[in-house]
């Protein structure tokens, strides 16, 4: 498993593709994304059309590890829209999230086989502080399932300017982490 994360409009997607291209001729891209609205629908049709022809989409906007990947390259784009649709689904509870959200990550893990799984998620806590306690308890999980799908990753790379950074894991320190602590 790859793990790309970074800022918004960092490349995350643009490498993400480039990588699961160079690895498949036909990766499948698990597409999170629900259809808020017009605005959003603009958003995913500009994206499939970025992507080409030889990419199969399934849209899953909150339980992956229902999909078919087996055998196959995957790139899961992006983990802030598939959490953001369990915190609306579970209206607002970060605790009840959270756990889903783990729940539903090691289901993926247990259950998916893909041959190459390649995940994109956001690091929204880098920049100013959230103005009210729902959106400051976003960023609080968006950190926690970061850090939780990150230590699951044989690779992980940071996003900076359109230039992907190697991040190492200076220790296993999370994976001997109580699950609690995320």
């Amino acid at each position: 498993m790859i793990y790309i994360s970074g800022g918004q409009r960092s490349g995350k997607s643009g490498y993400a593709q480039r990588l699961a291209r160079s690895l498949s001729d036909r990766p499948i891209y698990l597409a999170t994304a629900r259809h808020w609205d017009e605005e959003f629908e603009r958003r995913i049709a500009r994206h499939q059309a970025d992507r080409g022809p030889e990419w199969t989409t399934i849209e899953e906007p909150r339980y992956l590890s229902q999909t078919q990947i087996a055998g196959r390259v995957v790139l899961i784009d992006c983990v802030t829209l598939w959490l953001t649709n369990i915190y609306s689904d579970l209206e607002f509870d970060a605790e009840a999230s959270l756990s889903e959200a783990r729940r539903e990550w090691q289901e993926l893990l247990h259950h998916c086989k893909a041959d190459t799984l390649i995940v994109v998620s956001n690091e929204i806590g880098m920049s100013l502080h959230a103005p009210d306690a729902g959106s400051r308890a976003f960023v609080d999980l968006q950190g926690w399932v970061n850090q939780y799908i990150s230590a699951t990753a044989d690779e992980a790379y940071l996003m900076v300017s359109g230039r992907a950074l190697r991040t190492e894991l200076i220790s296993d320190l999370y994976r001997e982490k109580r699950e609690d602590d995320f």
